[in-house]
């Protein structure tokens, strides 16, 4: 007489598909999240340093390092700008919002279902077409354009990072709650500051780069957390093998 046992879920990973492989795309994504942040550092500090008039990273703003001419500049806050590679600036304002628009779209699984995570997905891909939009509109070119694109950063970006604050918990970004809440609060203080010239002392170039680059730190984080996340825990991870004894 022969039997046979009915097929069970094992929990134990397929051999060829490790489990805590996370899919290309969001690899792909976090990638380009990173690489967006770190580019976007070091050529600032590289066009800064071609500044023959000194550039003050608490005075003046990231636009100053991509304005095209060599004038005094801003009648709420006058100051002589001249950046020699306000190109190589200009650029990195636009590789770095594609950067951004293709992580938010690649790590799509890592953001978990609902409202509020398709919504911070939609103000971050808003936030980063206002960096696209700086970039080929210099602040001493068409100040209206760059100001629109400074409020998309700022402004919907920073609501955007209060919204990833409130994804599902047990998706990956969402166990960055604390982080992300903290990063959103700091960001959008300090915007406030700086559109109302409210200057607590720190230089209203500070307040600036906080307003616009809490999402640069966030994504740094987060980028890291979605290479470290494994298959299961993102949206769309491999299905139970099933096993015959």
């Amino acid at each position: 007489m022969t039997s046979s046992s009915a097929p069970h879920v094992s929990d134990a990973p397929h051999p060829q598909r490790p489990a805590h492989r996370v899919s290309p795309a969001v690899r792909l994504g976090a990638a380009a999240w990173i690489v967006a942040a770190v580019q976007f550092l070091v050529v600032q500090v590289v066009v800064a340093s071609a500044w023959r008039t000194p550039f003050s990273w608490a005075t003046n703003n990231v636009s100053d390092l991509g304005n095209v001419h060599c004038r005094t500049w801003d009648a709420s806050r006058p100051r002589y700008v001249c950046s020699p590679l306000h190109d190589v600036m200009n650029a990195s304002f636009v590789l770095h919002g594609a950067l951004l628009l293709l992580g938010t779209v690649a790590t799509a699984a890592c953001w978990g279902r609902g409202r509020l995570s398709a919504g911070a997905r939609i103000l971050f891909a808003l936030n980063a077409a206002g960096w696209v939009l700086v970039g080929f509109v210099p602040a001493d070119v068409d100040e209206n354009l760059h100001v629109l694109g400074a409020l998309l950063i700022m402004g919907l970006g920073n609501l955007g990072l209060l919204c990833a604050g409130f994804v599902p918990v047990g998706s990956p970004f969402g166990r960055l709650r604390a982080v992300t809440l903290t990063l959103a609060a700091a960001a959008v203080l300090a915007a406030w500051s700086f559109f109302g010239q409210h200057d607590p002392g720190t230089g209203l170039g500070v307040l600036e780069r906080m307003a616009a680059f809490a999402v640069d730190a966030w994504i740094v984080v987060s980028g890291l957390a979605a290479l470290r996340a494994r298959r299961a825990d993102v949206a769309g991870g491999p299905r139970p093998s099933v096993r015959r004894d």
